[in-house]
């Protein structure tokens, strides 16, 4: 069984609300962040959350789309929309919104210091990423999940501290696989701890059962390997 419950997080621009999912017992735990897909803190995202709180991680789920309330979900089959609140997303501001996050983690007196991690999904992979540059003393593991525009960042990787465990997809339209091949590179150079996991079969979304492009046996594996990376990074 696992606590959940919507909380508000005061940040800089306002209230962030966030999905906030824990095991039961006293804690200190260690720790999650789950970042959003471009449509929104959907249940997805929040199952995601649940089942990593199933697995003994203090979860929260922060809808960055807050700005944008009330209209700030949208379906699968709305892509349009959903490109629109994605743009809406500043990283300057979406970096301020993570610290504010982490700082409600760390004063719930749920989560174990230096014991937090960060995963994302679409465009929550590319934000896990930033915030493994951008926060490198705060991140100790990193799994974005089909992150669109990781390639633009690495710039910024040489900042960051902690393993990264990267999953695409080869079937993927909106991220061609020069990228990907672009990120290998990258980190390789920079010397960081890292591993890409590619499914040659799978497309875009990949991990999102509710999604047309849902692919049991990649989101089986991923979610196997995802748990070994966290169990052995987050102790």
């Amino acid at each position: 069984m696992v606590q959940k419950q919507t909380v508000e997080i005061k940040t800089q621009d306002g209230v962030m609300p966030a999905h906030w999912s824990v095991p039961e017992g006293d804690g200190p735990f260690p720790a999650v962040i789950v970042l959003i897909e471009a449509f929104g803190l959907v249940p997805h995202i929040e199952e995601v959350a649940d089942r990593l709180a199933a697995e003994g991680y203090a979860s929260l789920a922060p809808d960055v789309y807050y700005r944008s309330l009330p209209d700030n979900k949208v379906g699968y089959d709305e892509l349009p929309k959903a490109i629109e609140l994605m743009q809406a997303v500043k990283d300057d501001a979406f970096i301020e919104d993570m610290k504010s996050a982490i700082d409600f983690m760390e004063q719930s007196g749920k989560v174990k210091a230096g014991s937090l991690g960060v995963t994302g999904f679409c465009m929550g992979g590319r934000l896990t990423f930033l915030t493994a540059c951008e926060l490198p003393d705060q991140i100790a593991a990193a799994a974005p999940f089909y992150g669109g525009g990781i390639a633009n960042h690495l710039d910024q990787a040489a900042n960051i501290k902690c393993p990264m465990l990267l999953f695409f997809a080869d079937q993927d339209g909106f991220i061609p696989l020069d990228q990907v091949e672009a990120v290998d590179v990258g980190l390789k150079e920079l010397g960081k701890d890292y591993q890409i996991v590619r499914y040659a079969d799978a497309d875009h979304g990949f991990f999102c059962d509710t999604r047309a492009s849902y692919d049991e046996t990649a989101a089986t594996d991923a979610w196997g390997r995802l748990k070994n990376f966290l169990s052995t990074n987050l102790v």
